[in-house]
C-alpha cells in the first residue's frame, strides 16, 4: 500500500481538528515545496500530545467529582486520544519500514 506523506498528514490534521472540535477551522493544504517535513511531523506529534493531555485532565476532573465533566465526555476524550495515538504508532511503523527498505537497497 502506497501512502503519500502529504495525504497522510492532511488526514491526520483533519482527524485532529475533528477530535478537538474545530470543525469550522480551515485545513491548510500541505505544499511539497513549503514547510519542512520534520516540522510537520513535530506539529502532528504535539497535537496528539495535546489530545492526550486533554483526555488526562478530563479523566482527573471526573475522578475528583467535577460536575462540569461527564462520564461520556471523559470516555469520548479517552477514545479520541487512543485513536490519535494508534494512528501515530502506525505512521511511525511505516517510517521504520521505509527506513529498513531504503537501508537494505544495494548501492
Amino acid at each position: 500500500m502506497d501512502i503519500k506523506a502529504n495525504s497522510l498528514f492532511s488526514q491526520m490534521q483533519a482527524m485532529s481538528l475533528e477530535a478537538t472540535g474545530n470543525r469550522g477551522s480551515e485545513i491548510k493544504s500541505v505544499n511539497s515545496s513549503g514547510g519542512d517535513f520534520g516540522n510537520l511531523l513535530k506539529s502532528a506529534i504535539e497535537n496528539v500530545n495535546e489530545i492526550q493531555q486533554d483526555a488526562g485532565s478530563k479523566r482527573t476532573a471526573f475522578e475528583l467529582g467535577d460536575s462540569r465533566v461527564t462520564l461520556a465526555d471523559t470516555m469520548i476524550a479517552a477514545q479520541k486520544a487512543s485513536v490519535a495515538f494508534d494512528a501515530t504508532v502506525q505512521v511511525r511503523n511505516k517510517f521504520v519500514e521505509a527506513y529498513k527498505e531504503i537501508m537494505s537497497m544495494p548501492v
